[in-house]
């Protein structure tokens, strides 16, 4: 349960600086989007 939460918590709501200041899950998707 501890790393389920982790898991979310670091994929989709950390804010990366590198990444426009956009957690990775967000990014990965408007990267993807991107045609």
């Amino acid at each position: 349960q501890e790393l389920i939460a982790y898991l979310d918590y670091y994929n989709n709501h950390r804010i990366k600086e590198k990444l426009k200041g956009l957690p990775p899950a967000l990014h990965r998707q408007q990267a993807l989007s991107v045609d």
